[in-house]
């Protein structure tokens, strides 16, 4: 029937067979390569060697060990003040939309540089393109409205040449614009990926840092670490995580044949309603969800496409 909704389907719920990470760190290879993380242990009170993860510095050193571990990436590091988001859950994003786009090429996940993905807010971690280079050879756009996160990434690439003709980025200008004056009239991309700002204003994301920094920490700290959390831009926007999304819905509808699938992370399960609704509203085909898990944090990836299954199935890689 022409009006139609899609059916909406919901997949996995824990971290994705594929990714290195889903049985835990093996911290002693993982000091072998990064000795500096040894600093970062200390015995807690069950007489147990315990990591501090509350600390960015190990953190980042930890992100830096399990890229040179698992994707073969050297010479990697942030900025202070700039997102250093977790691997393995960066890694799931990768290997579901490896799944997706298998369903559009007879259950075969494409590989190599013509399967092109776009990066909606690639921050300063150039990490999606990373991994899914080294995964699935895919080669990436990524894009920012942050300049500086832009030539960290440049930065990244160019002391990794194996990136150099993979990884292109691009400032976006405007910060009210997401596709706009990135996807041109000639692209063509498998897929968009997007980590959307989570919070709805500056006060609401730093309390948020010192809720999570005390719940690591087990302690009642007033003060965020600031270099733990992000730049304003990556954690929050007017309208807030709903607000970004529903935005990125509206533009998508205007590049229907040039994406095979838009997605992006949901970390707040309650706005799902609202974005099947906006969804609904654009007429999109389908909708497939994929929920994931890492320890206690829970998110899912929302993905969307304009066209038919017969489309899907024509798509080349």
């Amino acid at each position: 029937m022409e009006n139609e909704k899609p059916k909406i389907i919901v997949e996995k719920i824990k971290l994705h067979p594929r990714n290195p990470n889903r049985f835990g760190y093996n911290f002693e290879q993982l000091t072998e390569i990064c000795p500096e993380l040894k600093d970062f242990f200390s015995i807690n009170e069950h007489g147990v060697q315990a990591f501090d993860f509350s600390n960015p510095n190990a953190i980042k050193l930890l992100n830096k060990a399990l890229l040179i571990k698992h994707y073969d990436v050297n010479n990697w590091d942030i900025p202070e003040n700039y997102l250093c988001p977790p691997i393995p859950g960066r890694s799931d994003y990768i290997y579901n939309i490896g799944d997706l786009l298998a369903l559009s090429n007879n259950g075969v996940i494409p590989e190599g540089e013509n399967v092109q993905g776009l990066d909606i807010g690639i921050g300063a971690n150039c990490v999606y393109p990373i991994i899914g280079n080294s995964v699935y050879g895919w080669s990436f756009v990524g894009t920012d409205i942050d300049e500086n996160a832009i030539q960290n990434c440049k930065k990244i690439i160019e002391q990794n040449p194996k990136l150099i003709d993979v990884i292109s980025l691009q400032l976006q200008i405007n910060s009210r614009h997401i596709f706009k004056n990135i996807i041109l009239p000639e692209d063509k991309f498998a897929f968009t990926i997007c980590n959307p700002p989570f919070h709805s204003s500056k006060e609401e994301a730093t309390m948020s840092n010192i809720r999570k920094i005390n719940n690591l920490q087990n302690t009642r700290n007033t003060k965020p670490l600031l270099n733990f959390g992000g730049q304003n831009a990556e954690l929050w926007c007017e309208g807030g995580e709903i607000g970004f999304i529903t935005q990125m819905i509206y533009e998508s509808a205007k590049y229907p044949m040039q994406v095979l699938w838009f997605t992006t992370l949901v970390s707040k399960k309650d706005n799902l309603k609202s974005i099947y609704k906006t969804l609904n509203k654009v007429d999109v085909v389908a909708i497939r969800t994929f929920e994931m898990a890492q320890g206690q944090k829970k998110s899912r990836i929302v993905a969307w496409t304009f066209l038919s299954e017969a489309q899907q199935k024509n798509w080349k890689f």
